[in-house]
């Protein structure tokens, strides 16, 4: 094998490494997004799952159920991108640059 090859395989093993204790810290990364001037408040963590979700009683209408839904809605869907943002700013970081289907 080639040294120019064998340094690429190293590189290549170094950024595997990185990007697997990435995939790992996702879990413990998490964003915060709150909508309808604070009536709405959802926290999401890297694994996109959802931690939490804040709901004043100023928010909850019996005559207006969809008002609640959507706001939940926005709340969960901007949380995920804030998190996923991070985590593709932080793997472009590792590839720099290159973007690698599937991983975030």
């Amino acid at each position: 094998m080639s040294k120019g090859l064998a340094q690429i395989m190293k590189q290549a093993q170094m950024m595997q490494q990185k990007m697997a204790k990435l995939q790992e810290d996702a879990a413990q990364k998490t964003a915060e997004a709150t909508v309808g001037g604070g009536m709405v408040t959802a926290v999401v963590n890297g694994k996109n799952q959802l931690l939490s979700l804040s709901i004043k009683k100023e928010a909850v209408d019996p005559e207006d159920v969809e008002m609640l839904q959507d706001l939940v809605v926005a709340a969960v869907n901007e949380a995920l991108t804030k998190v996923q943002g991070e985590l593709s700013e932080q793997m472009g970081k590792i590839t720099g640059g290159l973007s690698i289907p599937g991983l975030f």
